[in-house]
């Protein structure tokens, strides 16, 4: 079985308090976008479980890969067969996309359905949760308001088709428990849910993610990226999670104007 695990986007991101477990409280708009990995799972006729990646780098050893770990998981659980996983990555890691997250969330649904296990997506989501806060999320892939630590979601209503987003990813990585330790919560700010009911030629200025306050000092070149998709014809231009990468909502595609060490871009509806 071969799946196509997507990426996601960050419309607004606001950290409204730290929690007594060291997490945070956040609220923001996650919206997937079709920049994917390439996923394949099939069973092992040697009965050894094996796992290869290709692509971009995933960021850590193969032990500690999500995929690796859902196996795991549902293993522990069920008692799978052995499998061979193979991972081809499109979606950066250190970039606030998701992608590790996706990768994940995919690996279980593609094992509950080839195995039959019959976990409903609720019960995949509570797994999924071991696993990373974002993960819950690509269970059900939808727009959708992110709340708690980012594993409460509720379906929101924005819809980007029609638009083309751009997204460029800076040679840098910023890994999320750094981007966290930077922060102070903003209690009372008003919530993306909220301002994202709105086009998104209102939003520039006034949806905002909170860890641009901190990592754009840090890393100009995030700063430069927005501003570089605002002089292109951008409605609104953000850091995307915890960074690195910047996203553009276009009404067209554009002439991008500046320099892009990887940029990806899409029109129309996912």
């Amino acid at each position: 079985m071969i799946t196509y695990p997507n990426a996601k986007i960050n419309l607004g991101l606001i950290i409204t308090g730290k929690r007594p477990d060291g997490y945070h409280n956040i609220e923001s708009v996650l919206y997937p976008v079709p920049l994917c990995d390439e996923l394949e799972i099939v069973t092992a006729d040697d009965n050894q479980f094996s796992f290869v990646s290709s692509g971009l780098n995933t960021g850590c050893d193969d032990a500690d890969n999500l995929c690796v770990k859902a196996y795991k998981l549902l293993d522990d659980r069920f008692g799978l067969p052995a499998v061979k996983i193979r991972l081809h990555k499109y979606i950066p890691s250190g970039a606030g996309l998701g992608g590790g997250s996706a990768d994940a969330a995919f690996t279980l649904c593609m094992l509950n359905n080839i195995f039959e296990i019959g976990l409903e997506k609720q019960a995949l989501k509570e797994l999924s949760i071991k696993l990373g806060m974002d993960c819950p999320f690509f269970i059900n892939n939808i727009p959708s308001l992110a709340a708690g630590r980012g594993d409460i979601l509720t379906p929101a209503g924005v819809n980007l088709s029609g638009h083309t987003i751009c997204i460029a990813r800076p040679d840098i990585h910023i890994s999320t428990a750094d981007a966290f330790a930077g922060v102070t919560p903003h209690a009372g700010d008003p919530s993306p849910a909220g301002l994202t009911n709105f086009s998104p030629s209102t939003w520039k200025g006034i949806l905002k993610n909170q860890f641009e306050e901190t990592l754009c000092p840090l890393y100009p070149i995030l700063e430069d990226l927005k501003t570089s998709f605002y002089d292109s014809g951008a409605l609104y231009a953000s850091l995307s999670g915890s960074g690195s990468a910047v996203y553009g909502i276009f009404i067209s595609p554009p002439k991008l104007q500046g320099k892009y060490e990887e940029i990806f871009y899409w029109e129309g509806e996912f």
